[in-house]
Parts: C-alpha cells; sequence; structure tokens
C-alpha cells in the first residue's frame, strides 16, 4: 500500500483547474476586456453584438435590460444576454452612446 501525499494532490489539481480556466478563456472569449455580448433580434435567428461595459449606466441601455429581464427573466436560451428589440432600435440606442462617451 503506498502512502498517499494529499498536499501534492492538491497541488496537482489547483495547477490543472488554473491551466484549464486559461484555455477555456482563450478558446472562448472573444469579447475584449470592458465589453460584453448582447444577443440582439425579435426572431430565431438572434445576432452577437459586443458592446462597452460602460452602456451599463446610460439610462436607454438599462430600459433595454429592463424589457429583456421583464421578457426573458434570468434565463436566456442564448445562453447570454438577449435583447428583446430589432436590430433598427439596437442601432438607434447604441449611436447615440457612441456619441456621448
Amino acid at each position: 500500500m503506498g502512502i498517499i501525499r494529499l498536499p501534492s494532490i492538491i497541488s496537482s489539481v489547483k495547477q490543472f483547474h488554473k491551466l484549464q480556466s486559461v484555455v477555456t478563456r482563450n478558446q472562448i472569449s472573444d469579447v475584449p476586456k470592458g465589453h460584453f455580448a448582447v444577443y440582439v433580434g425579435e426572431t430565431e435567428k438572434k445576432k452577437r453584438y459586443v458592446v462597452p461595459i460602460a452602456y451599463l449606466n446610460h439610462t436607454s441601455f438599462q430600459e433595454l435590460l429592463q424589457k429583456a429581464e421583464e421578457e426573458f427573466g434570468f434565463q436566456h436560451s442564448m445562453g447570454g444576454l438577449t435583447l428583446p428589440c430589432n436590430e433598427d432600435a439596437f442601432f438607434h440606442v447604441t449611436s447615440r452612446l457612441n456619441n456621448s462617451l
């Protein structure tokens, strides 16, 4: 019967999780720091956009988020934040926000 070294096993597990985290981030995350992804559209086929976190401070974007909460709650079929508006409305809000940043 061999001796199991618990500290070395724990250390190995921690190193594995660090490596797995880095690999996962590099494979999945194409969202730059300071931004987040949203899905926009009223049909089944929604488009994905990456927007600055600064949008969260603006009333017009908060209104879109409130509509999303009313329609979807916190369960989003796309696995991300889904905004229930057409692309034209989204572009109108984001273009105004871009001009104010």
